[in-house]
């Protein structure tokens, strides 16, 4: 049996345009009704963008302690990007802003300009992201229209691997294993800048954290079946 108030960790496949927290809440909404308490402790040990899917760690009661041990573990991500055009989050989340030329891409190319992503590199993270601004959120101050402006911060990239391209509609896929902080579309835009053109993600998922893979994950669909299994004796 397993005791949730005591400390537990349940591996959620996050649903897409669902914020971390907002799948952390569901969750544990579901756990405190069936166990008939007000609020389960619960956390979560690495944030995924709303448009983003894949493992999600929730930690419960003690296990909360590891969450700070887990995010430092290593992730893997496949993504896939539009070439040609930019967005303000380097996502789906806003409209194209700017154009650029891509007759000039081709799959060589890209092979080759991969590799320079790999190791410890200085990364710019999105305006619209979680990072905090003189006690705001960046992306709190980017909807209001303020200007955000970011410091580079070192992150580790430990594989980036070309699984596809398309060169008829300019896209292509790519399997990302990196380290905490990495943001894959600040990684999207800045592959862009590096083939001469711009790119956004139009597609991301965290397929591993640490040894916890896609597999291993419940949707929500799968999980008070298995909440009502890990209750018996």
């Amino acid at each position: 049996m397993m005791d949730f108030q005591a400390g537990a960790y349940i591996y959620i496949n996050k649903p897409y345009r669902m914020s971390s927290f907002g799948a952390l809440a569901h969750i544990r909404y579901l756990l405190s009704k069936r166990l008939h308490v007000k609020r389960v402790k619960m956390g979560h040990a690495g944030t995924l963008d709303p448009l983003a899917t894949g493992v999600l760690i929730l930690c419960t009661g003690k296990a909360t302690k590891q969450i700070e041990q887990l995010q430092l573990h290593d992730k893997e991500y496949t993504a896939t990007l539009q070439l040609g055009a930019t967005t303000a989050s380097y996502d789906k989340e806003h409209t194209v802003d700017y154009t650029y030329p891509t007759k000039h891409i081709t799959r060589e190319l890209i092979e080759k300009t991969l590799p320079r992503f790999v190791g410890d590199v200085m990364q710019v993270p999105p305006a619209y992201s979680a990072c905090m601004v003189a006690g705001d959120r960046a992306y709190e101050l980017a909807r209001k229209g303020a200007d955000v402006n970011l410091a580079a911060k070192p992150v580790h990239i430990d594989e980036i691997e070309l699984t596809h391209f398309d060169a008829e509609k300019m896209q292509m896929s790519i399997r990302v294993v990196c380290g905490k902080g990495t943001y894959i579309r600040s990684l999207a835009r800045d592959i862009g800048d590096a083939l001469g053109t711009g790119a956004f993600l139009t597609a991301l998922c965290r397929t591993r954290v640490g040894h916890v893979r896609l597999e291993d994950c419940l949707t929500f669909d799968e999980f008070p079946a298995w909440m009502e299994d890990q209750m018996k004796e």
